[in-house]
């Protein structure tokens, strides 16, 4: 009697522990679930504030020009929770280079060195000091030149036109400047203030100019005649052309299929229509190049404009690049103009420069980089830069050619990028969408023309009356790569 009311008592309390111990298992389960699947949203969820809080606890490396200016380092904050934060020294003058830490956001090398720079990279935490049980970030040491970027940010401001200008060593690859105007003070975006980053994020995002965008690399532009200079690269490969061969270049020139011309400036003939390719190339005939682009056909230029890079989605600087834009496919009319620079075809001011940077190192285009070395806080270097080639753009003999033909230039070109006692090849363009509606201006140069050691891409963006400060800009950045 007393053990058949003791099994009665007892079945309630078996119904409670198995019911205890399927929520225990339902809770393990969703906690191993969490741990396995979910910690990724989890420590990227804003309002946790361990990874924010490990992320600052320690000092980040700094990022230094290739001078060894420090433009981006830690400073310790004593105010609140992050110990550390981030300060940038002339903060506008590097901002499209070093770009920004926010408390939820990292972009430019910020964002592509990040795992060395913040000392999670493998790495690093093999063989950095550890203290208090953070591992130290790494330094990065750029190829950026104080010297030369202090000139491409000044005189790109001193137009007053939104722009972008790149320096590249062209034996190397090495980006000497990367600059561009309007831009933005990294610090305001480094601060730990929430509500005041969320007003100075959206005053930056709503502003109609545009600073976070960085036009050097990200924004695309029509090439007009710098495009000249890969159309010359494609007659001389052909083998029709010669720089001394004539070629057609009347007062206008009707594209098969339509009732549309194009037109030279001034509505006048080049040469009484039959000059040589040099003399089309040094006035920029734009009749006489989309002549040669419906012979060529539009497979010799697409096959010519992505051996100079354009079409490739590979390019990283570590910072990624758009691809400059050539089109996949076009009927005749729209070769011709692709010929010249009109259509479709796109280019990043970086694209300008590399053009000039593969004429300069005898046809050779070597990849562009910005990162020099990366440095342990032993003074050890993890990594060092090996400048490697790129694209054979065009054999070393046309690359003379061409060298020759930029170096000649002087309507549009070579007059307005000139450099007391040196000898500078350039190619300038002003973009119209109608006669006498001035837009985009472009200038690619490189310099010194027979030793070159600096090749320079400029765009200035919807520059109206102030296309010409186009060259100035160029000659600032030369005269201060060779000073």
């Amino acid at each position: 009697m007393a053990g058949s009311r003791a099994r009665r008592i007892n079945v309630p309390l078996r119904h409670v522990a198995r019911a205890c111990a399927v929520m225990l298992f339902v809770l393990l389960g969703h906690v191993t679930v969490i741990q396995a699947f979910g910690s990724r949203a989890l420590n990227s969820d804003p309002r946790n504030e361990r990874p924010l809080i490990a992320r600052y606890d320690h000092p980040r490396g700094d990022i230094l020009t290739y001078d060894g200016t420090p433009v981006a380092t830690s400073r310790l904050d004593r105010g609140g929770p992050y110990r550390y934060r981030r300060v940038y020294r002339h903060g506008e003058l590097y901002a499209a280079v070093t770009g920004h830490l926010s408390l939820h956001r990292a972009t430019g090398i910020e964002q592509a060195e990040d795992g060395v720079l913040s000392g999670q990279d493998a790495r690093v935490k093999v063989r950095s000091l550890v203290r208090d049980g953070a591992v130290e970030g790494a330094d990065v040491r750029l190829t950026i030149s104080d010297r030369v970027q202090w000139a491409a940010y000044q005189s790109l401001k001193a137009t007053g036109v939104p722009g972008a200008a790149v320096a590249v060593d062209p034996a190397t690859g090495a980006i000497l400047a990367l600059a561009t105007y309007p831009t933005y003070d990294p610090n305001v975006l480094a601060t730990f203030d929430r509500e005041r980053l969320a007003r100075v994020t959206g005053r930056l995002r709503g502003d109609p100019e545009r600073p976070l965008v960085n036009r050097a690399l990200d924004r695309l532009y029509p090439p007009g005649s710098t495009f000249k200079l890969v159309t010359t690269a494609a007659a001389l490969a052909s083998r029709e052309y010669t720089p001394t061969a004539t070629v057609n270049a009347p007062a206008r020139l009707r594209l098969p299929g339509t009732s549309t011309y194009v037109r030279n400036a001034g509505d006048r003939p080049c040469g009484n229509g039959r000059p040589t390719l040099l003399y089309a190339f040094q006035q920029a005939c734009d009749t006489a190049f989309a002549g040669i682009g419906l012979q060529l056909g539009q497979d010799l230029l697409r096959d010519q404009a992505e051996a100079f890079g354009f079409n490739a989605r590979d390019l990283t600087i570590p910072l990624p690049a758009t691809p400059s834009r050539y089109p996949v496919a076009m009927d005749r009319a729209q070769t011709a103009l692709t010929a010249i620079g009109r259509h479709e075809s796109r280019v990043t001011p970086l694209m300008v420069a590399m053009m000039s940077a593969a004429v300069a190192n005898n046809g050779v285009l070597m990849r562009p980089y910005l990162v020099q070395e990366v440095r342990l806080p032993d003074g050890s270097v993890m990594n060092r830069a090996n400048p490697v080639p790129y694209r054979t753009a065009v054999p070393p003999t046309l690359a003379k050619y061409l060298a020759l033909m930029m170096t000649t230039v002087r309507r549009g070109g070579g007059t307005q990028v000139a450099v007391p006692g040196v000898r500078v090849a350039a190619r300038t363009a002003v973009t119209r969408e109608a006669p006498g509606t001035e837009r985009h201006a472009l200038v690619t140069a490189f310099a010194p023309a027979d030793a070159p050691e600096v090749a320079v891409g400029v765009v200035l963006e919807d520059a109206g009356e102030r296309a010409p400060a186009v060259g100035p800009v160029a000659r600032a950045i030369i005269e201060a790569a060779l000073s």
